[in-house]
């Protein structure tokens, strides 16, 4: 084997993402303003089908979509702010803890104790226009579900740094699965093929970069860096604050969390970007976005909404077009440096799963600091 195909051998890698879903995290379920008051409403998260709502006091509150009974569905049943009666037997649930309140069928000399039947319940959390749903590792098959886990830490948030801000959001539906959702989101070679517009860059712009990476609790910081130079908001930037003081962080974080923080001075944009599974075919990104930059201009918040969406467009067609090579199983390949943070992605997730089967503590893939250099 010559030098060159040995190299090659080492720096190319062939990877499949392998979809599994992760339990044991919060994931955002639905925007809050699809969660109307005085309706049920079904969705999907993990593969999971859910009945979301909200209680007398606009509480939200998430059941698995089916009755311990014979499975209806409980979205097809009554709520009345507090109970979910099922459509079938008239079985009703408390909306919070899943727990069983009320079986019209019993008599009165049957002893069967009706409070230690469960639907399966999960705990819920409503911020920056989202539900959130923890989702803890499913029950052994055939156990039924019990009182509801309590996650050990809140849903995340998106950072802010002062109270007075501007706050956007959107979500996509994206025709992958998962994992390649995620890789795509931390893609750093893309850009200039995929999101090319006048007021953003070119593949004319396309230059070296090298970033510093290191590693945090549950995933990789790209570290505070000075922003790319051949991007138009960027250069804005520069003109409405002092340039030395631009930098821009970027984390991610298992599950499925992208964090972007720039900071200017007393001026700061923040990002919380996650890429959900639906099913295993299937996912959807959502962005909520929070600024003090510009809080001045005119519909600022319709304006950032319109830049992302054109993004999260870019990006969905893109995955749309992938997902005709991909029905046919191709070998995929990874290589250095531009495809590391996927292959960090993929072990982080590797050893997470392992920590759980083994009940170790989980071994982080990077041993420390980084440097990786690419063009875009």
């Amino acid at each position: 084997m010559s030098e060159l195909e040995t190299t090659e051998r080492k720096t190319f890698q062939r990877q499949t993402p392998d979809s599994l879903m992760l339990y044991g995290f919060w994931y955002r379920a639905l925007p809050s303003e699809q969660v109307a008051h005085d309706h049920l409403h079904k969705a999907m998260l993990l593969e999971i089908p859910l009945v979301i709502g909200r209680d007398r006091q606009g509480n939200p509150f998430a059941l698995r979509d089916a009755c311990p009974h014979r499975g209806m569905p409980l979205s097809y049943g009554r709520f009345d702010g507090q109970d979910l009666e099922c459509s079938y037997h008239g079985w009703k649930f408390d909306g919070h803890t899943g727990q069983c309140q009320l079986i019209p069928s019993l008599t009165s000399d049957q002893e069967l104790k009706v409070d230690r039947i469960y639907a399966g319940s999960y705990a819920c959390q409503e911020h920056e226009n989202y539900i959130w749903v923890f989702v803890p590792e499913p029950p052994a098959a055939g156990a039924g579900f019990t009182r509801p886990v309590e996650p050990l830490s809140p849903a995340p948030r998106v950072p802010t740094f002062d109270g007075k801000y501007k706050i956007a959001h959107l979500t996509a539906d994206l025709p992958c699965n998962v994992d390649h959702g995620i890789i795509g989101l931390m893609d750093p070679a893309h850009g200039p093929f995929v999101h090319q517009a006048w007021w953003w860059r070119s593949r004319h712009s396309i230059h070296e970069k090298q970033k510093s990476f290191e590693p945090i609790p549950m995933g990789f910081r790209m570290s505070a860096h000075t922003p790319s130079s051949n991007s138009a908001p960027y250069k804005l930037l520069r003109l409405y604050a002092d340039a030395d003081s631009i930098t821009t962080t970027i984390d991610f974080v298992l599950p499925n969390l992208r964090l972007e923080t720039i900071r200017a001075g007393k001026y700061w944009f923040s990002s919380l970007t996650t890429v959900t599974p639906i099913t295993r075919s299937h996912c959807r990104i959502d962005v909520v976005a929070c600024w003090n930059i510009f809080r001045w201009v005119p519909f600022g918040p319709a304006l950032l909404k319109f830049v992302f969406a054109k993004f999260v467009e870019q990006d969905r067609q893109t995955m749309e077009n992938q997902s005709e090579g991909l029905k046919h199983n191709p070998h995929l390949m990874l290589i250095d440096d531009a495809d590391r943070p996927a292959k960090w992605y993929f072990q982080l997730k590797a050893a997470y799963l392992e920590s759980r089967r083994d009940g170790g503590e989980m071994r982080h893939p990077m041993t420390g600091p980084v440097t990786l250099k690419w063009r875009s």
